[in-house]
């Protein structure tokens, strides 16, 4: 049986098909439009464009699911806020199934990121998945007895969101000293920042010189590796946000393993092996009975693709 996914980006709409291996075979995306109205007959026009490549029509899958970087209520099928577009208690699941045949299933991109991973990536085969997602924001999914749990009204899990230090940085939320203010790209950067204004020595410098001088989630982790002080400590900082975040959301769920997915999780080994010696400090009797294991997210772009597609398989809570 085939599989179609949306992934509804802040630049882009991707569609995919998946074939009984969860394999994307097919493909198409379009720009990302500011209205409404427009979004959703892109998103139902790329979904046809999609399956056509391969000889299909939508009327031949058993629904579509739809991801998108939002606070999301998949019980009614609104999209309630969305900080890329500003929209607000939108019908998105009523409008897409006036154009779409079939029942459409909405989620939370990270959500459906960590459905991914456990259907056919990082984590299958498990019960009990913690992802986070490391990016221009911190995202979180969570499988609990091979459900999904988003919480009561579909919008929990929001690991990025939960306090780490009171009256800290200024969260993209509103609020200061969320997890996401530190652990984030943006909390890398600003991290790295203030470590180059005290450490002028820095190769961190040199290194900005000839990346045409923005810092990004490459810069300390780049210099770090090459034996920097200065970038080694960004990097320790960083991580041990990080650890403190993940260990917390360890202590409530106890999951089989922890995915780490995000641009800033291609930082591969250097990252995984100095976090893994982080958190057993943050987690409750991590040095009597251990961590659970901290891996990579494998999927990449195609998790949250994957995911999507694979909504109903989630009904219980989705819809």
């Amino acid at each position: 049986m085939f599989r179609l996914g949306i992934d509804m980006g802040g630049t882009a709409i991707k569609t995919g098909v998946m074939d009984e291996e969860m394999q994307v075979i097919s493909r198409h995306s379009v720009p990302t439009q500011s209205s409404f109205e427009q979004v959703v007959s892109d998103m139902a026009q790329a979904a046809r464009e999609a399956a056509g490549k391969i000889g299909l029509r939508l009327e031949d899958f058993p629904c579509v699911g739809v991801g998108t970087p939002s606070c999301i209520n998949p019980y009614t099928g609104k999209l309630v806020f969305s900080n890329n577009t500003n929209w607000r208690n939108v019908p998105l699941r009523e409008e897409l199934e006036k154009h779409i045949p079939v029942p459409v299933y909405i989620g939370n991109d990270a959500d459906c990121a960590v459905i991914g991973e456990t259907v056919a990536g990082g984590a299958k085969g498990k019960r009990d998945v913690l992802m986070i997602t490391l990016g221009t924001g911190v995202g979180c999914g969570i499988i609990l007895g091979g459900k999904l749990f988003s919480g009561a009204d579909g919008m929990g899990a929001e690991l990025g969101h939960t306090p780490l230090i009171y009256g800290g940085a200024e969260c993209t939320c509103g609020s200061r000293g969320c997890l996401e203010a530190y652990a984030s790209l943006l909390g890398l950067i600003r991290i790295t920042r203030e470590a180059m204004d005290r450490h002028p020595e820095s190769a961190m410098h040199r290194y900005l010189a000839l990346e045409e001088g923005e810092i990004t989630g490459k810069t300390s982790f780049e210099c770090a590796k090459a034996g920097d002080a200065a970038a080694n400590e960004v990097v320790d900082e960083y991580l041990e946000y990080v650890a403190n975040g993940i260990g917390g959301a360890i202590n409530v769920f106890r999951p089989e393993v922890v995915l780490v997915g995000g641009g800033i999780s291609n930082a591969g080994e250097f990252l995984f092996s100095r976090l893994e010696k982080k958190l057993g400090k943050y987690v409750f009797a991590g040095d009597i009975i251990g961590c659970p294991p901290v891996r990579r997210a494998i999927l990449g772009n195609d998790a949250g693709l994957v995911g999507a597609a694979c909504l109903d398989l989630m009904q219980e809570v989705c819809k």
